[in-house]
């Protein structure tokens, strides 16, 4: 079996699921998932269309008039839930995982949770499906926009809440900024405090920002622009002077999409991802590179990033983080359920699209290799094994690891006891614990 092939399919992927084959040429197969436009993903539930914002939002009005008897879970709640088992369902099932890791990156780069409540949680369906994947192997300046403008953004940063203090609501009500997607913006989505904003940055920003709120009660069901509630007069962000006026903050985003210091902060923080904790300044000034020469173009960076020696030696160099490993454990055995893969995330304490700050997350062993969630893993791996039992342990180590198998881990599964302890084994090794 090709190395290379295993590596791509570990590395860049979500890890080989079985019973399919590995690409005879792994560059061209992760080039192909970052050129074609991806199928749209199927809706959550059975639905004959995912849930739309206004379907959303629609449930979240008749929760406020009707909430659901105690013990019982909203229809908000409800739709939530059934999008995050729609994605994993996704993730077991798809052929198109380097594009998924892709989507899993950017759905961290621009951190929304399910703790910033029913704005976030009835706009995510549309924040996955509309404003991050169709864009992972697009421009960045496009997802910047989308995601900075998608409600369930506004709502998770209490941009809803922010109102020009010298606008006309702001002089009636007595409201006035909140800074938490504007400071967001500049230090974890954009151009990073590496650009040497200042506070005055951020609070420029946030009153370029006040007016865009969200309707929920009404058509459009949707982002919207309130005059009355937009700070009048010119601002001044990053040195660069913007009119009064619904049109700044497009403009504002766009500039911060296009700075060196973004480039630089995302080619940072791709290469830690795919290559290594301690990202190779060679490796981030490749990619530096070609985000400056394409203008943000994040297909032509994923496939730098493919290219880059670094990324294919040694492999088994990066932790993975429990969404990598529990997806990767339930691929290889060719499961399908969303249930198991969800319940383990939350026991692994990566709750999927609940991570506890904005800033997501860690993507660094640091993050994840405290001896309890290490010890957390081999019950994991214990439990992922019994579901699978009858599979034959031999097939689950070559699909799973095949070259990338030590001759230590192949040894003691052919002495387990059990299929159940052979397939632990496989689960449980150091290896499929690194990608």
């Amino acid at each position: 079996m090709d190395t290379r092939s295993q590596i791509a399919a570990v590395r860049f992927g979500t890890g080989p699921r079985a019973p399919h084959s590995l690409p005879d040429d792994p560059v061209a197969w992760l080039d192909q998932q970052t050129r074609a436009a991806p199928a749209p993903l199927p809706p959550p539930d059975g639905r004959d269309a995912p849930a739309s914002l206004e379907e959303g939002y629609s449930a979240w009005i008749a929760h406020d008039a009707t909430p659901p008897p105690a013990g019982q879970a909203s229809v908000p709640t409800q739709l939530f839930r059934a999008e995050q088992q729609a994605w994993v369902r996704h993730l077991l099932t798809s052929d198109v995982p380097f594009h998924d890791r892709l989507t899993n990156f950017w759905l961290n780069h621009f951190t929304v949770a399910e703790r910033g409540g029913f704005g976030m949680t009835t706009g995510f369906p549309h924040f996955l499906r509309q404003a991050i994947r169709p864009h992972v192997t697009g421009r960045f300046v496009d997802m910047l926009l989308a995601a900075s403008k998608a409600p369930a953004m506004l709502y998770y940063l209490d941009q809803v809440a922010s109102v020009g203090p010298n606008s006309n609501f702001g002089k009636r009500s007595g409201r006035g900024l909140n800074e938490n997607l504007a400071r967001e913006i500049l230090e974890l989505h954009s151009v990073s405090p590496a650009a040497g904003y200042t506070q005055a940055d951020v609070t420029e920003f946030a009153r370029i920002m006040t007016g865009w709120g969200v309707e929920r009660l009404r058509p459009p069901f949707d982002l919207v622009f309130r005059p009355g509630n937009h700070e009048p007069g010119p601002k001044t962000l990053l040195g660069k002077s913007y009119a009064e006026g619904p049109e700044a903050y497009e403009a504002a985003l766009r500039d911060l999409a296009a700075h060196p210091a973004t480039h630089r902060f995302l080619a940072d923080r791709l290469v830690r991802h795919f290559v290594a904790d301690a990202p190779p300044p060679a490796a981030v000034a490749r990619i530096e590179g070609v985000l400056r020469d394409t203008q943000g173009d994040l297909g032509a960076a994923s496939r730098a990033l493919v290219r880059l020696p670094q990324a294919w030696g040694p492999p088994l160099t990066k932790l993975r983080a429990p969404l990598d490993y529990v997806v990767a454990m339930h691929r290889a055995a060719g499961a399908t359920d969303p249930g198991p893969v969800l319940g383990a995330l939350s026991a692994l304490g990566q709750p999927l699209w609940n991570a506890p700050q904005p800033n997501g997350w860690p993507d660094t062993a640091a993050g994840w290799a405290a001896p309890e969630p290490m010890m957390q893993r081999l019950d994991i791996a214990y439990e992922t094994a019994g579901r699978h039992a009858r599979l034959d342990p031999r097939q689950v180590l070559e699909t799973a690891l095949g070259p990338l198998a030590r001759e230590e881990t192949r040894s003691a599964l052919s002495r387990a006891g059990s299929a159940r302890d052979a397939i632990t084994l496989v689960f449980a090794s150091p290896e499929m614990q690194r990608r």
